[in-house]
């Protein structure tokens, strides 16, 4: 499960993030709300921990982005602002759960373990688009105006994480995190040849549709513009 905790206290969020770790957990970290933003646009997270009080963007305002760009990613709230109306302020931007400073990490342990109980939004069964392609997860098929393939499984989990992912460069390390695995021992080559089996796959069933490469920060699906 890889985490992004986002808390301005350095102190604070080098604990929580030792002990996550500890429990076997990928966490990142920040402590402003530029750089959480910069995280949240650039990688896939299974979960955030958001501070509510941060310099730069505070934690409503990022959370509100977020659930703009239709993001659905379980977010809990870590903030020593415990009224029933902050509360509330909270779970309406769109937070799953409110936990108030202090706590002890047993309590958020068994709130991630909660959280991670709970049904996705999407389940295998949605039928993903974009612009003219649309990827089936249940069946593994893709299709478009040229014509319909199966991909692999590995094929499909990284045009998966394209497509739910339109709007971000997704980097070399979180695709490979999120296809392979975070401990998985892979040489660095895997993934430009499922790129190129992704690129292959797309040209077969649109030509407008296709990965491109961003030098030195990752790679994007992207329309290909007449």
């Amino acid at each position: 499960m890889r985490i992004l905790l986002i808390e301005d206290d350095e102190q604070l969020c080098f604990s929580i993030s030792y002990q996550l770790q500890h429990e076997g957990f990928h966490v990142d970290t920040c402590t402003d709300g530029e750089d959480a933003l910069m995280f949240m646009n650039q990688n896939i997270y299974d979960l955030i921990l958001l501070d509510r009080m941060l310099p730069g963007i505070d934690g409503i305002s990022l959370l509100k982005k977020l659930r703009e760009k239709n993001n659905s990613t379980p977010v809990i709230i870590l903030t020593a602002l415990g009224e029933l109306s902050d509360k509330i302020i909270g779970l309406d931007a769109g937070a799953d759960d409110y936990m108030v400073k202090p706590f002890a990490i047993e309590e958020l342990l068994a709130r991630i373990r909660s959280i991670n109980r709970r049904p996705k939004q999407w389940t295998a069964t949605d039928l993903l688009t974009y612009n003219d392609i649309s990827y089936s997860p249940a069946t593994n098929s893709l299709s478009g105006p040229l014509g319909f393939c199966t991909l692999s499984k590995k094929e499909g989990c990284l045009l998966e994480s394209f497509m739910r992912n339109s709007s971000q460069i997704l980097p070399r390390s979180t695709l490979l995190t999120k296809v392979w695995g975070p401990y998985a021992e892979i040489e660095d080559g895997n993934l430009d040849n499922y790129i190129h089996f992704i690129r292959r796959r797309l040209k077969t069933v649109s030509n407008t549709i296709t990965v491109k490469t961003h030098r030195g920060v990752g790679y994007r699906l992207e329309w290909l513009h007449e």
